[in-house]
């Protein structure tokens, strides 16, 4: 399954379906087929994705810290961070709260 992120705002945003339902869980979204940001919503959902892109980061580098100090090498990072992951939909919801247009996902 992909998510189909939409507004008037920006072009369409495609996500497969364990990063679109990541995205949806941490704005406090249900990752449901269909739904809706609403701009008044988007504040909120920047500073979750911010917040969770921080968590991430600070866990991989105490992961590191951990590893180094336990004489071993670091664990792999992942292909795609999830700052990676969220920028276009972090852009996507700035441009939207500019404009006062919602998102929407789903057919």
């Amino acid at each position: 399954m992909l998510y189909k992120f939409k507004s008037k705002t920006t072009g369409d945003l495609i996500m497969l379906e364990p990063n679109g339902r990541r995205v949806l869980e941490i704005i406090g979204k249900s990752p449901e087929p269909q739904g809706i940001v609403l701009p008044e919503q988007m504040e909120a959902a920047l500073a979750a994705l911010q917040a969770a892109v921080d968590a991430a980061e600070a866990a991989r580098q105490e992961a590191v810290k951990e590893a180094r100090l336990r004489g071993e090498d670091p664990p792999p990072q992942e292909p795609v961070n999830l700052r990676t992951r969220v920028h276009p939909f972090m852009e996507m919801l700035r441009a939207c709260k500019t404009s006062h247009n919602n998102i929407t996902w789903g057919s």
